[in-house]
């Protein structure tokens, strides 16, 4: 049996980075976001802060052109500093 793919590429693809505001967190991620998907739409971009103001989360859909760029760009958000969740 042979299983078919979870998605077909390009696809919307939804990315939520969370992590303590402050510091360049917000600029390190779209940094990182926009060497994976230069063409990101600013139209596609939220933010919100926590109740008490202690965590940020940064929700990005992209157009996603392959599993390989997605598994590149989220690999290199765990990796950056001050992200403390990826969903």
């Amino acid at each position: 049996m042979v299983s078919e793919p979870l998605l077909t590429f390009p696809a919307d693809y939804p990315i939520k980075v969370i992590g303590r505001p402050g510091d360049g967190f917000r600029a390190r991620v779209h940094a990182i976001v926009l060497r994976h998907v230069p063409a990101v739409d600013s139209e596609r971009v939220s933010e919100r802060l926590s109740g008490n103001g202690n965590f940020l989360s940064i929700s990005y859909t992209i157009l996603a052109e392959s599993r390989e760029q997605v598994e590149s760009l989220t690999a290199e958000l765990r990796a950056c500093a001050g992200v403390m969740m990826l969903l």
